[in-house]
């Protein structure tokens, strides 16, 4: 069963991020280069890469060597951290904001709540003991304030910032600080709740 959970995810991944891609390209409001530069600067699309990625990895048995990144301790319970983080924002902040129809609506749903739910039941059911350690997971957290300062330096140079909540030129420098704080709590604790949880189902499991 865990195979077929890898294989749906990665499926409805590559498929999500190509159509993405295929849609903003058709509707880009920048020449090409940039608008590709935008694509990218989006955590939602970064994250989706990655979660592509790691269950491309683990379903062919992909090489160490080349995808070492992948078959490190905690980096399951990182990619669902974040990929949750991705589907929470979108429900509660951003939702609201537009309304996606066609193909669109479909590539919405797919990567804010198909995906992030079909990640965290194959991590519930299948992720295994070292994925549960602290040390390990929360060494990601370089991921999200990488992207962060990204963010802020490419946002000032090109006036660009792919979420409102994160636009210094809208709502000030402290007001996205807060929200920035805020979200990387938020990633802390659902970190937390996900390595506890995974500790709790391991020693289920040996007692």
């Amino acid at each position: 069963m865990k195979k077929v959970y890898e294989i749906i995810i990665f499926s409805l991944g590559w498929f999500s991020i190509v159509a993405q891609f295929v849609l903003i390209i058709q509707n880009r409001q920048a020449d090409i280069p940039e608008t590709i530069l935008r694509f990218f600067s989006f955590f939602t699309i970064l994250t989706n890469i990655l979660v592509a990625l790691f269950f491309t990895v683990k379903f062919f048995n992909l090489s160490r060597k080349s995808f070492g990144l992948f078959y490190k301790n905690g980096t399951f319970t990182a990619l669902t951290t974040f990929i949750l983080i991705v589907s929470l924002v979108y429900q509660v902040v951003l939702r609201s904001a537009w309304e996606p129809t066609g193909l669109q609506l479909v590539v919405d749903e797919l990567l804010h709540t198909i995906i992030p739910l079909c990640t965290f039941i194959c991590w519930f059911f299948y992720a295994e003991q070292s994925d549960s350690k602290i040390q390990s997971v929360i060494i990601w957290l370089f991921y999200p304030i990488i992207f962060i300062i990204f963010i802020f330096i490419r946002g000032y140079f090109s006036d660009f910032y792919p979420y409102p909540f994160l636009n210094i030129s809208e709502i000030g420098f402290g007001n996205t600080l807060i929200n920035t704080t805020l979200i990387l709590i938020l990633i802390v604790f659902i970190m937390s709740v996900l390595t506890l949880i995974g500790i709790k189902k391991n020693n289920s499991k040996t007692t």
